[in-house]
């Protein structure tokens, strides 16, 4: 696994470049963009500029308005795919801002349907998804060490050490931590 900071500020620009080349292909000023993903210009600005790391909050607004997942989002800023990513090399993103760490575990390629993600929360830790990045996302939680919270729909799931739930989803999705060490869970997702 990469250190907390290797490679951070590089991946923040090939992300801010690839989220100013997506607006561009769409045609649309940072006006319309802000107006389809109600984040505002400003914020928009900086983040395609690389002043800001963007949050996983804001990522998921922008993935929801062009139609892909995080995860293809962020692979379209590494490196070549390949069939075996080793552990070593699993690209890890940390959202500070809520205490969210996400490593990519399923070697990324933009034309297969499925991925896995480990993810880990921080005690307290809250996330909450205002859309999905996809409509009809089908989502598996299976939690490793620890609680979580997942509500969506309006329905509440509490997950313990070796639960799992899936989920299809729509609409607005929270995660909390409910555990006082953190919460280690994995996150397979298939595009519909």
């Amino acid at each position: 696994m990469r250190s907390d900071d290797e490679g951070a500020d590089s991946v923040d620009t090939r992300l801010g470049l690839r989220l100013a080349e997506l607006r561009a292909e769409h045609g649309w000023s940072l006006g319309e963009l802000a107006d389809r993903s109600g984040v505002s210009r400003s914020t928009l600005s900086r983040a395609e500029r690389a002043e800001i790391s963007p949050t996983a909050s804001l990522l998921n607004r922008l993935c929801a308005v062009y139609g892909r997942t995080m995860s293809q989002l962020l692979s379209e800023v590494e490196a070549e795919p390949s069939p075996v990513v080793r552990a070593a090399d699993q690209h890890l993103w940390r959202d500070h801002a809520s205490g969210f760490v996400r490593r990519s575990v399923s070697p990324p390629h933009s034309a297969l349907r499925g991925e896995l993600v480990e993810a880990r929360l921080s005690p307290g830790a809250d996330i909450a998804y205002d859309r999905p990045p996809v409509a009809g996302l089908e989502q598996h939680i299976w939690v490793l060490e620890g609680a979580l919270d997942v509500t969506s729909q309006d329905t509440g799931h509490h997950l313990g050490t070796g639960d799992c739930l899936r989920m299809r989803v729509w609409g607005p999705t929270r995660f909390r931590c409910a555990a006082p060490g953190g919460v280690r869970y994995l996150l397979a997702v298939v595009r519909p």
